[in-house]
């Protein structure tokens, strides 16, 4: 407990733990008949000092609507933690690993509306059901949210599709995720694609790398030069608000005959709940890059690489598959170049059963040359947030590279208005204030 930051929450904590102690000895030391009277006195009082401490949350809208969205805020110690509306409405918190508490804000908030919550102890000792469940199975961890399947992250590498000869040992990899499903369970993504063997539902790796003097390349598999790797998972969770896990790839170099390891790499990937009737499903991916040993890795200007999203098999008949990113472009002919930029991008169509869904990418505006170009491809249904095509890039000793994405499925045709709501609910989250009344 950070006494200094929260005084006032260490004081009723430590009233709480003065209650306990004073009416057991209480207890213990009265006689029987005295007993009652003074417990109802000193349980009266120290609950009253106890009180005096009390922990507000306030989020404030900004300039533009919310409107159900996941919130994020630092919590004064570890939980269990409940929130409690004026109008007296329950909201389960979830504190993560790192201590950052989640919730997720039902209510619509007018734009430069503000909403206050009570921050406190769960009324119920089992407290609020899971409704995101991250299970390791062999090979590979299925998240699921409200009892769908929303994705799941291939651990070891994957067997290769039967029937197909064109795939070689070479091909294998896992450190991906695929299947990816839409709120009403529709698969929207492709693995192993018989014209880009190398894609694999949303991955990472570089493209063109100088590493140790020496021209590698990460991405493209078949050629030999590079490969990444899938090392361990760090931890998987699940719970009320959110749930996922976090894992280590390794990004290896194969030009100079033995194996060196370029980069280390981290994946932190989280679901959220938006609730029962929620219209689209929301994760989040963050990569993080870091130099293996001592040696820079160059990243040179490129046409494509770091994250790709592979769409449904359907999509490859062009006719069958749209493009539509922030600035309102659906044009793929410019997907190179930096000639298409934008905050976010999605790939939708008809999918297996006919009906339409689709898949759409956001990138944080704190990632290398955001806002991205994003590297549509012209027939396929590709696509990638490029840093590289404008312009170099160079990770550093001791200076991790951290890329951050909010992925959102959806079934139906893609809105416009909400993939906007929802970037600018994740570029420029509601401002939270926590404060703390004696």
């Amino acid at each position: 407990m950070n006494a200094s930051r929260f005084p006032g929450f260490a004081f009723a904590e430590a009233i709480q733990l003065a209650r306990s102690c004073l009416l057991d000895l209480l207890q213990q030391s009265l006689p029987s008949q005295l007993n009652r009277h003074v417990l109802a006195l000193a349980s009266v009082l120290l609950h009253a000092s106890a009180v005096e401490a009390k922990v507000t949350v306030s989020v404030e809208a900004g300039s533009v609507l919310r409107r159900g969205i996941p919130i994020t805020f630092t919590p004064p110690g570890l939980g269990p933690w409940e929130l409690v509306s004026d109008r007296g409405i329950r909201l389960p918190v979830q504190v993560d690993a790192a201590g950052a508490a989640w919730f997720f804000m039902t209510d619509v908030l007018e734009a430069g509306a503000m909403a206050t919550f009570e921050l406190r102890r769960p009324g119920l000792p089992s407290g609020a059901p899971h409704w995101v469940h991250a299970t390791l199975q062999p090979g590979h961890v299925r998240v699921d949210v409200r009892g769908r399947e929303a994705f799941t992250y291939r651990t070891l590498p994957t067997e290769l599709p039967e029937g197909r000869p064109d795939l070689t040992p070479i091909f294998r990899r896992g450190g991906y995720l695929h299947p990816v499903l839409t709120p009403n369970g529709r698969v929207v993504t492709d693995d192993y694609p018989a014209n880009h063997k190398h894609h694999h539902g949303i991955w990472f790796a570089w493209t063109r790398v100088d590493f140790e003097g020496r021209k590698t390349d990460f991405w493209n598999m078949g050629d030999g030069k590079g490969t990444v790797e899938f090392v361990d998972l760090d931890r998987v969770w699940g719970g009320p608000v959110h749930g996922g896990f976090q894992s280590r790839h390794r990004q290896v170099d194969l030009t100079s005959g033995t194996r060196r390891v370029a980069m280390d790499e981290t994946w932190t990937v989280r679901a959220f709940d938006l609730g029962d009737d929620a219209r689209v499903r929301l994760f989040d991916l963050v990569v993080t890059n870091t130099c293996a040993s001592d040696v820079p890795v160059g990243l040179p200007k490129y046409r494509y690489g770091g994250i790709g999203v592979r769409g449904h098999a359907r999509w490859n008949d062009a006719s069958q598959m749209g493009f539509l990113n922030s600035e309102g472009r659906t044009d793929r002919s410019k997907g190179d170049n930096a000639e298409t930029v934008g905050n976010w991008a999605v790939m939708h169509g008809p999918l297996t059963d006919g009906m339409p869904g689709g898949i759409a990418i956001m990138g944080h505006p704190g990632n290398a040359r955001s806002p991205q170009p994003q590297r549509i491809h012209p027939t396929e249904p590709f696509l990638c947030l490029a840093p590289q095509q404008a312009g170099d890039l160079k990770l550093s000793p001791g200076r991790p590279l951290v890329s951050r994405y909010r992925f959102v499925t959806f079934d139906g045709a893609p809105d416009p208005v909400l993939l906007k709501r929802l970037w600018l609910d994740y570029s420029d989250p509601p401002r939270v204030t926590v404060t703390t009344d004696r």
